[in-house]
């Protein structure tokens, strides 16, 4: 049985914590600054988790993680 792939571009956006939840950056948080509150931008940095019904296409695109 060969070994899979792992997606090049999940592999960088996703990290697998030790109970097997997938954490991810939250977004909107790359250009057009000046009109988001700094609550706003300071909670943008907390990093989220991937919400249930995306969890499988996550994990299949990270087999080994």
């Amino acid at each position: 049985m060969p070994k899979i792939k792992t997606n090049s571009g999940a592999k960088k956006r996703f990290k697998v914590t030790k109970n097997g939840k997938v954490k991810r950056a939250n977004g909107y948080k790359s250009h057009l600054l000046e009109a988001k509150s700094s609550k706003r931008k300071r909670q943008l940095r907390s990093p989220s988790l991937v919400h249930e019904t995306e969890l499988d296409r996550v994990r299949r695109m990270l087999p080994y993680g």
